[in-house]
Order: C-alpha cells, then structure tokens, then sequence
C-alpha cells in the first residue's frame, strides 16, 4: 500500500495542465543563487502542485481515519461521518460563520482569523456527533437502523440550515458556500499542509492506543464493560477524535464524501477485522483514494477541474451500491 500510495504521488505530481520537465525536479537543490529564473514548471512543481498531492495524502487519511473509527465505534459498516451527519454538522457550522458570524471575524486579530472556520466546523462536528449518539440511545435504543435514521434526520437539518444561509448569503458569500458544497483541494499551502500533518499524526497516535478496547467494544458494551472496558469513557474519546478528523478536513476543503465510508472496508478487506490493522491501514487508503481522486478531476478535463468532492461521490455512489449487493448476497447465502 505505501508502495502504490508513493508511485500515485510521482504521478499526481507529474501530470497537471502544466507540464513538468525532469530538472524542474531538482531546481529546489540547484546551486544556482536566490536571485536565478525559476522556470514555470518548478514553480508550479515546488509551490502548487506538490503542496496539495501532500495536502490529499493528508485529508485522505483524516478521511480515512474518522471513517474507521466512526465504524468501529457504532459496530456498523456501513457507519461514516457524511451518512451520519457529522461532515453536515461541519458545513453547517461553516455555513454559519461564512454567513451569520462574519462581521464578528472582522473584529478579531488578523492571526486568529484563519483558525475561526476550522474550529466552527469541528464545533459542529462534535455537536452532531454527541448529538447522534444521545438521541440514538434515546429514541431507538440498541437498533442500528434507528441510528443511522437519526444521523439522517440530523444531516437533513443541516442541510436545511446550509440552504437558509445559501438564501441569505451575498454574492461573496455565496462563493464560499459553493465551495463547501463541492469541496475542492484548490486551497493548498504548505504552512496549511504542516497543520494538517500535526492534527492527523496526533489523532492516528490516539486513535491506535484506543484499538485494543475498540476490539472489545465490538463484542457489545455489555461484553466490554465485564472486562473492564468504560464504553461511555471510550466513545467519548472516539467522539471528539471523529470530530476533530472530520470538521478540520470539511473546514479546509469542504464536502468530500464516500472516502470515510469505503477506506475502512477496502483496509478490513486486506488486513482483517483487527482496529490495530484496520486504523492504520485506513489512513493509507484513504490517503490513496483521494490522491487518485484529485488527480483525475484536475487531469480529465484540462484546463479545467471537476470538484473532487463530485468526483468522489460519482465513484462512491455506485460502490456503495455494489457493496450492498455484495452484503445482501451473503446474507442471503446464509440464510
């Protein structure tokens, strides 16, 4: 896997609408001095396009990562944070303060303005998520149906809300809504590229000591708490680490879908049911599918770009389908 993920890096990094030479490479170690010509493949090499292949690999695995944990918190497969709300409650709360908090940013320090929307969004996700949880518990106890019913509910409520700030919004802010309805990896910088490595490090760190009691968690939380595992104490920590993946990745590229829902079965596929494996391994092909992802909607059609957001929901609608299919054929066999 990280074989396949370095050779779709090369490529991603190659191919684009401008063309990029063999010494456009190695200008970043050349001797030449500060004041030399820097050719336009290696400045679109070394300041666009290889801060967002590295940008991709990144939210790819947050991606992956929130998709996986969010599965193994809820017991269910087919669980991710967009089918649950959780990338809805983050584009809301973005919506609100493109929308309805934006002559408050203006009061803060220039340093503090870039942050607002990133912790908006993880705000909102948090609130979905602890959302969900409680009223899952409280309207349809220990059914699976019922919760992923209730992430539903609770994202069609953020999409009416992201529809009101869409009627309300200026021309300006309209702009930046689209973008968070198509999500796009445009934004890419390396500075930005730095933050998100040290959030999903961070957050892969934690999530890999929690697997061992998300093993247990996975017998039911009756089994797990005979062995001394505290459920409530573990789904909120695996609440927080979700949100934290999910609404940092929408507040900086906004609605990617289908990347946290496929990236745990394809790694489950390959490594097994083990959370030990599985985390790790959806951080890798989560990173992979969105690479690849990006890299065709900024290729197919050059000079311009599809949305990767829509990209990756034309490709995750169908496997979707398929995975169905697959599920309700063995259950069938089965039966």
């Amino acid at each position: 896997m990280f074989a396949a993920l370095l050779l779709a890096a090369l490529l991603a990094a190659q191919f684009g609408a401008v063309g990029i030479q063999w010494v456009d490479w190695s200008s970043a170690w050349s001797p030449a001095g500060a004041d030399a010509p820097v050719s336009a493949g290696a400045h679109v090499l070394w300041n666009i396009r290889l801060p967002r292949v590295v940008f991709a690999l990144w939210i790819g695995a947050a991606l992956g990562a929130s998709g996986a944990l969010t599965q193994a918190l809820f017991r269910n497969p087919l669980a991710d944070p967009s089918l649950l709300g959780v990338t809805g409650g983050a584009a809301c709360a973005a919506a609100l303060t493109i929308v309805a908090f934006a002559g408050a940013q203006a009061t803060l320090p220039m340093a503090w303005r870039p942050w607002v929307l990133p912790v908006s969004a993880f705000v909102g996700a948090l609130s979905v998520c602890f959302a969900l949880d409680r009223l899952a518990r409280w309207v349809t106890p220990g059914s699976i149906s019922g919760l992923l019913l209730t992430g539903v509910a609770l994202n069609a409520v953020a999409v009416s809300v992201i529809g009101l700030c869409t009627y309300l919004a200026t021309d300006e802010q309209l702009r930046s809504l689209s973008f968070w309805t198509l999500g796009s990896l445009a934004g890419a910088g390396w500075p930005l590229v730095a933050a998100i490595a040290v959030l999903v490090l961070g957050a892969a760190w934690r999530a890999q000591r929690l697997a061992r009691v998300l093993n247990a968690l996975a017998l039911g939380e009756e089994v797990a708490g005979h062995i001394g595992v505290s459920a409530q104490h573990l789904r909120a920590q695996a609440i927080v680490l979700v949100a934290l993946l999910c609404g940092f990745a929408v507040a900086w590229c906004g609605t990617i879908a289908f990347v946290g829902l496929i990236a745990p079965h394809l790694a489950r596929s390959v490594v097994g049911p083990d959370q030990r494996k599985v985390l790790p391994a959806s951080l890798v092909i989560g990173a992979l599918l969105l690479l690849l992802a990006d890299t065709f909607a900024r290729t197919l059609v050059v000079p311009a770009e599809i949305p990767v957001g829509i990209f990756t929901a034309l490709i995750g609608g169908p496997v979707l389908l398929v995975m169905l299919a697959d599920l309700a054929r063995r259950r069938g066999g089965v039966g």
